[in-house]
């Protein structure tokens, strides 16, 4: 299917349906003003043209109205985050009363396991993934010592095996079998940040839910990265940023998802702020608290507009080029550098080793890189060509060619550089 011709990157951009999605970002360039490889999506999405207006047009609403904005800007603030919420569910698959962009990710986690961890002294544990984020290690610890359990007993983590870099399916299988009975909270990533992993969520959801545990996953990695049914899959919650694939901007407002059979669970612990508050009195000042009946109800102060507005102006680049198609694509853009790379090792004495799962089910538009040697090297070298990707320790180079604004020469270019560098 593919070649290491150049030409087949050519023709395979001019083929390509959703070529024109490049055209919406802005691309770095470097000092003499070519555009730079940008394989970091994974890290910080790119702007879309269209984010400075969105923003601006708040500006112009603030600078000309005042606190009238609220009601009469030209996207009133008061009901802003409405304006996000189906773009949002169609991205999470979800329905429209159980998602919303709120807080940033760890709060939203926390907020979230005030709902759903809460451990009596038969089920108390948590599962995690062995090498997750650092902050979700530190949040899921915190709410351990928070209700009076201890770390080394109530969390279990998730691990590939000696020797391997991925967790296995049936490994995770294996321990929510063994201490399902004993586990409040299955809290997993939808892709691990370090290995590019996509794990089966409708499975590990299927399986925690037959030993009564409560199932959330950190989809920092997965939202706008690949097709989710959290919905469909029965997931109980998640919560993501949208500073990634999502190109929120840096420090981008977040996201969650409340299942649909909790939102109106008024047994359910949460913490309460006041843009929770049923909208129809929220400005009569009662202190008696009525819940709006949807995930909204988990908001507890009025959103960042300017936030939104960045966010409101990605999400309708995502409506438009539509998450299946982007799919698509990323599997043939992912699985064109994972070629290159592999024909380019049969030169190399297999210099490059992919830790990323093969199987392009198995994983999202990110390939995690380890050197034989000298892999810091490497990194800072490409950086020094213009090809913009991240360093993750102790050894991964993390590349993520991303559907809506990577092109097929930018991976053939890519792959030209990383082995031309170990030639010198």
């Amino acid at each position: 299917m593919y070649t290491t011709d150049k030409n087949y990157a050519k023709d395979a951009d001019k083929n390509d349906p959703l070529r024109e999605f490049r055209n919406r970002f802005h691309i770095p360039r470097d000092k003499d003003r070519n555009e730079v490889i940008y394989l970091c999506g994974n890290s910080l999405g790119l702007q879309p043209f269209i984010t400075k207006a969105y923003v601006e047009q708040e500006l112009e609403d603030w600078k000309n109205l005042g606190v009238e904005g609220h009601l009469h800007a030209q996207n009133p603030w008061l009901p802003y985050h409405e304006f996000l919420t189906e773009k949002t569910a169609a991205l999470a698959g979800a329905e429209n009363e159980e998602v919303v962009n709120m807080n940033s990710l760890t709060v939203n986690l926390h907020l979230m396991m005030v709902s759903f961890y809460r451990p009596t002294n038969e089920r108390y544990k948590i599962l995690i993934e062995g090498n997750c984020f650092p902050s979700d290690h530190y949040a899921v610890q915190s709410q351990i010592r928070f209700h009076g359990f201890g770390v080394a007993d109530a969390l279990i983590e998730a691990k590939p095996r000696e020797g391997e870099s991925i967790t296995r399916m049936d490994d995770i299988l294996e321990i929510i079998d063994r201490e399902g009975d004993k586990i409040a909270l299955i809290m997993i990533a939808g892709v691990n940040y370090y290995s590019g992993q996509l794990f089966d969520m409708k499975g590990i959801t299927e399986a925690g839910h037959k030993k009564g545990c409560i199932v959330g996953f950190d989809l920092a990695h997965a939202i706008g990265n690949v097709p989710l049914y959290l919905h469909d899959w029965d997931v109980d919650f998640a919560v993501w940023c949208n500073y990634k694939y999502m190109n929120g901007g840096p420090g981008a407002i977040g996201g969650a998802f409340i299942n649909k059979k909790h939102v109106q669970d008024a047994t359910l612990p949460k913490f309460l702020g006041w843009w929770g508050h049923d909208k129809g009195t929220r400005f009569l000042m009662d202190s008696k608290y009525i819940p709006i009946p949807t995930a909204e109800s988990w908001q507890l102060s009025n959103p960042p507009i300017f936030q939104l507005a960045a966010l409101k102006a990605s999400l309708d680049v995502f409506y438009e080029a539509n998450i299946e198609k982007l799919r698509e694509k990323s599997v043939q853009l992912t699985g064109y550098m994972e070629y290159l790379i592999n024909e380019k090792n049969k030169e190399h004495n297999n210099l490059i080793e992919i830790i990323t799962p093969a199987n392009p089910d198995a994983r999202g538009c990110q390939l995690s890189l380890r050197a034989k040697e000298n892999g810091k090297i490497m990194h800072d070298r490409l950086i020094k060509e213009c090809v913009f990707c991240d360093w993750r320790e102790p050894d991964v180079i993390r590349v993520a060619p991303v559907p809506l604004y990577n092109t097929f020469e930018d991976v053939y270019c890519f792959v030209e550089i990383l082995f031309k560098q170990e030639k010198n």
